[in-house]
């Protein structure tokens, strides 16, 4: 059975439901299928790395703030290394975006929110 949690976290009096932690058995259901409905922007973060703890909060009010238009899926990777192999990732954050169970954009290293915006728009993840 799929790791799913939905988080209902409370950005700036806000519940966001469409911010979920994924695991490597759920991550091509709760991910690339899921991609099919709407982008899915994926957080492959580790709790040691500072600019993850930079971006979270960055991501978050992005998602927030547009609820029909993109999930975030947070993705560990102390345990899900699998997954991180399976996308070559070599630093961490990196942020990836799925349409259409596609790869459609990636970045690595934390971004201010402005950047993060451009990089969704960019990459057809906000239109």
């Amino acid at each position: 059975m799929p790791c799913f949690h939905q988080s209902k976290k409370i950005l700036m009096g806000i519940e966001a439901e469409n911010i979920v932690d994924v695991d490597e058995d759920g991550f091509d259901t709760l991910v690339i299928e899921a991609s099919s409905n709407q982008p899915v922007m994926v957080d492959f973060w580790a709790e040691w790395c500072p600019p993850c703890r930079a971006l979270t909060p960055v991501l978050e009010k992005i998602a927030t703030r547009h609820p029909d238009k993109i999930l975030l899926a947070k993705v560990e990777v102390d345990d899900n290394m699998r997954l991180a192999g399976r996308y070559g990732l070599r630093g961490f954050p990196t942020v990836i975006v799925f349409i259409d169970g596609e790869e459609c954009g990636r970045f690595s290293g934390f971004k201010p929110e402005a950047e993060v915006i451009d990089f969704l728009t960019d990459n057809q993840a906000l239109t």
